[in-house]
């Protein structure tokens, strides 16, 4: 019998689905480089984000494995209640609760009363939902949450993660100044042997964005500011299409936008896909209101392009170091030239940043601190 620590996860969404973003990537790259010294469970649901459509090959409502350290139970919607989880949750021998977000009924909310009557110990990782830009959706009904939160002692005795010093400052804004949070960065994705050193910058330059349309990821930002570019470019965009009223948004600007700049989006991206299509760009641009880490734009890095990134990231002063421009959305100006200093760039020059994105998310990647903080989280509690 293993005597490695079992983890249980909730999590509204996980692989084989992608739509939901970050989280999935997030926990993926978690079991990955910790899976010789865990055992991990996961209860999710069996559909992706966004869909009703259920994974092909998949059994649900029963636990399958994953891998030979994770096993994942994919629970049906029909199946998808509290008299159900309380029966998974109580029947599975585990040591430690690593919940995903705030505000989901039944993999956030639901499972903390669950486990209580367990007495089982509950992380609960806030995954940038408790940043302060994370409230620019929803406001009102998260703040009322927050406050009968707070009322009823939920999050009494529980110990939240931090992916980094500025969000564990704004859990403890939120849940209160003596909230338990332990701070262990999101670990990346292994680098891939896909990176190599351009032998050409792209004429016209190329730019991707990967990231759901939606307003916070700042699709309809990024494309207004191509409306002022004067030099020839192109633009694709990968990723699920969250609001429609927002995409029609999206699609008159670009149709507005000068014959020589040319927009294409490309549909959802699989997951895996994603190091070998970045190699296809020279720029990765992202205008989101903020990103709790940005799995993206490290993998972006390793793909060795530079960035064009909002300053509300943890990824900063990046033009001093070569690897691209932390903006002020605000500033259009700003917006401006950063586009414009990409695509005027000079080869030689762009080599030169091109691998600094590469060696910077390398010796990032390659930090054995990440590791060992990600084990701590467990090991502390």
């Amino acid at each position: 019998m293993s005597n490695k620590k079992k983890i249980l996860i909730t999590i509204d969404w996980f692989l084989p689905g992608t739509l939901s973003g970050g989280p999935v990537r997030s926990y993926a790259n978690l079991i990955e480089y910790l899976k010789e010294d865990f055992e991990f469970y996961i209860i999710t649901r069996n559909t992706d984000y966004g869909s009703t459509e259920a994974y092909k090959d998949i059994t649900p409502n029963t636990w399958v494995f994953f891998n030979e350290s994770t096993k994942i139970y994919y629970i049906s919607e029909p199946r998808l209640n509290r008299a159900h989880l309380k029966t998974i949750i109580s029947h599975l021998e585990f040591d430690i609760a690593f919940i995903n977000g705030i505000y989901s009924w039944y993999f956030s909310i639901l499972p903390i009363f669950i486990l209580n009557k367990e007495h089982k110990p509950i992380i609960i990782s806030a995954r940038g939902m408790l940043n302060s830009q994370a409230f620019s959706v929803k406001r009102k009904k998260k703040k009322i949450y927050l406050a009968i939160a707070r009322l009823l002692g939920i999050y009494k005795g529980v110990k939240f993660h931090a992916t980094n010093l500025d969000e564990a400052k704004c859990i403890k804004a939120e849940i209160g100044l003596n909230a338990s949070v332990q701070v262990a960065p999101n670990l990346p994705r292994k680098l891939s042997n896909q990176h190599t050193d351009k032998k050409n910058k792209s004429n016209p330059t190329r730019f991707v964005n990967i990231a759901r349309i939606a307003v916070e990821k700042g699709t309809l930002t990024l494309l207004s500011a191509l409306k002022d570019i004067k030099e020839p470019m192109e633009l694709d965009l990968y990723g699920p299409i969250y609001d429609s009223v927002y995409w029609d948004n999206c699609k008159t600007v670009i149709s507005e936008l000068p014959n020589y700049i040319k927009v294409t989006y490309k549909g959802v991206l699989e997951s895996e896909e994603v190091p070998l299509t970045l190699t296809e760009y020279d720029f990765f641009a992202l205008l989101s209101e903020g990103e709790n880490f940005g799995h993206a734009i490290l993998e972006a890095f390793s793909a060795g392009l530079p960035v064009l990134i909002s300053n509300k990231t943890p990824w900063k002063n990046l033009e001093n170091q070569h690897l691209g421009w932390d903006i002020n959305l605000k500033n259009r100006t700003e917006i401006l030239n950063a586009l414009n200093v990409a695509i005027s760039m000079k080869s030689e020059d762009y080599f030169k940043w091109s691998e600094s994105a590469y060696q910077h998310a390398k010796t990032f990647i390659e930090n054995p601190e990440l590791i060992e903080q990600n084990k701590t989280l467990f090991l502390n509690t």
